[in-house]
């Protein structure tokens, strides 16, 4: 598989993705667009911890040695999750219910050999600066990396250390990460643990924007060079993805982060899953408007198409502008989905055995419309977006045979002598 060199996707971003601004990488945006506001939380009033990089090697001080004055100023920045005040160097080397390493031993149970060569970070050693995404399951913060200087995004995991099934869904995650290891997959640099309370913190790299941040700015119009670098970035990553053995399950625009450099990363896979077994899945995941329709049908037995559809969905989108089947209901969104892409064949419903299939089998079936509907899309992308959508996930096909699609080729080498174009956006926040 040809991986398209980043400079080829800065190039081909233009205007979108420019150079960084001059300013200190931590520094915020002094304004942000108003649609793009919507998307994050309103800056903290908590005071950020702020620990010199001496004071944070190794997560050890000597607090006696600070006097009254230093102690009082720490207690005052004291964040909870994230305190100044560290543990004497006895206590952290020797934690009570913790390996040799470090590592809690519940955290080593779910976990094993997958966190053997790491040792954990203490939260002592960042400091946040800024919560920039919220989830069901987890809150992100931009942070700053005190050994290193380098700005970070911790995603803070919520779970039940208590609690098996919680803890199981915190280290499936873990688990998955591990094993990926691609450009276009945002990679796991780290895990920091909390003395002060059972939160785990996953350190990534930090991403300026996000495809669903960048599709909402007034004014963007993407071009067809744009759209191609980043559906082969997000293609690429699947084929990585699903040749490990993962389901994303979740593929949505807010999910594919973006930095200055033009590189586009899968993100948060707190819903991805290990698949190639025989045994029933959860069909209660991807997000509604980008969901293949077997999941709506009630189907436990799924594969790669999942991941292909919603890739499918993205594309039309980054051309239509806008969301194709947006539904308030998961009837409304079955519904959609067969007006735009026909209804299934009886062949289709036959070797299903689908569980709801007698409730949303039509009398009078619908005829697939998506060349009339999408006339204006570019002809060579029709082809590829008709393969994503198909109603039979079997007919998707694979990331890699997408790859191969007509729509990537050729791949316009002059872009890479095009200069640079200053980036009217601003520093867009992760998640």
């Amino acid at each position: 598989m040809h991986y398209w060199p980043p400079c080829i996707c800065l190039d081909i971003m233009g205007c979108i993705i420019g150079k960084q601004s001059k300013s200190l990488p931590w520094d915020r945006p002094t304004s942000t667009p108003r649609r793009l506001r919507t998307r994050r939380r309103q800056r903290s009033n908590e005071p950020s911890t702020v620990v010199s990089v001496t004071d944070a090697v190794d997560g050890i001080v000597d607090v006696k040695q600070k006097g009254r004055r230093r102690q009082q100023q720490q207690k005052e920045n004291h964040t909870g999750d994230f305190p100044v005040i560290l543990p004497a160097p006895e206590r952290r080397r020797t934690p009570q219910d913790a390996n040799l390493q470090g590592w809690p031993s519940w955290l080593i149970d779910v976990v094993g050999e997958a966190i053997n060569d790491w040792t954990p970070r203490h939260a002592s050693t960042f400091e946040k600066l800024d919560k920039i995404g919220q989830g069901t399951y987890s809150n992100v913060y931009k942070a700053r990396d005190l050994l290193t200087g380098k700005i970070v995004a911790l995603k803070k995991v919520r779970f039940d250390n208590l609690d098996p099934q919680s803890v199981k869904f915190m280290a499936r995650e873990i688990l998955v990460l591990r094993r990926l290891n691609h450009p276009n997959v945002i990679k796991l640099e780290g895990l920091v643990t909390s003395r002060m309370s059972s939160s785990l913190y996953l350190v990534f790299d930090y991403m300026e924007h996000d495809l669903a941040g960048l599709t909402a700015s007034p004014g963007i119009k993407f071009t067809e060079p744009q759209i191609k670098c980043f559906m082969k970035q997000l293609l690429s990553g699947l084929e990585h993805c699903h040749k490990q053995g993962v389901l994303h399950r979740d593929i949505k625009c807010s999910n594919l982060l973006i930095n200055n450099d033009g590189i586009l990363k899968i993100a948060d896979f707190g819903l991805a899953t290990f698949y190639g077994q025989k045994q029933p899945l959860t069909n209660r995941v991807v997000t509604l408007w980008y969901r293949p329709p077997e999941l709506l049908l009630g189907t436990t037995y799924y594969g790669v198409g999942v991941d292909l559809w919603s890739a499918g969905c993205i594309l039309a989108e980054l051309f239509y502008g806008k969301p194709i089947v947006p539904a308030r209901t998961e009837v409304e969104q079955l519904h959609k989905i067969f007006k735009l892409c026909g209804s299934p064949s009886e062949e289709y419903w036959k070797k299903s055995k689908l569980l709801n299939a007698t409730l949303f089998k039509l009398q009078h079936p619908y005829k697939r419309c998506i060349a009339e509907t999408f006339k204006d899309f570019p002809s060579s992308a029709l082809p590829l977006i008709e393969t994503l959508l198909s109603i039979d996930p079997e007919e998707r096909s694979t990331a890699i045979a997408a790859l191969k699609s007509e729509f990537f080729t050729p791949l316009n080498h002059t872009l890479v002598s095009h200069p640079l174009y200053q980036s009217f956006l601003p520093a867009k926040t992760w998640m």
